[in-house]
């Protein structure tokens, strides 16, 4: 089971599908981080000791968020246009290949083929 924080960019769902796969997730919009700045919902998932799930290839910046630093960054790097279901399937799948202590300090790159992680 991992502590994940879910960004607003991802599927509203995927909160409820992690939880039911065993992870403590939380949507950053039910803990009232809607539209705050990255910056504001990195601190968050730190000071909660919770790994950011996120769409946003800024988190990937190896140089604004080194190996090590972090409890974990998991970026999914999917098409738009993939439906919720399958965004939440390969995201779950993804999530159930790490454990938390190999996600703690890692960046996790999720794109359909394949997961690649950065320790």
């Amino acid at each position: 089971m991992a502590l994940l924080l879910i960004d607003e960019d991802l599927p509203r769902p995927l909160a409820d599908v992690l939880r039911a796969a065993g992870h403590d997730a939380l949507d950053m919009r039910d803990i009232g981080l809607r539209g705050q700045p990255d910056r504001i919902v990195f601190e968050r998932a730190q000071a909660e000791r919770r790994a950011l799930v996120t769409g946003d290839l800024g988190f990937a910046n190896i140089l604004a968020f080194p190996a090590g630093t972090h409890f974990g960054i998991v970026v999914a790097r999917l098409p738009n246009e993939l439906a919720v279901a399958d965004v939440n399937r390969i995201m779950a799948m993804a999530l159930r290949e790490i454990s938390e202590t190999e996600l703690a300090g890692s960046l996790m790159i999720v794109d359909e083929r394949r997961i690649h992680i950065r320790r």
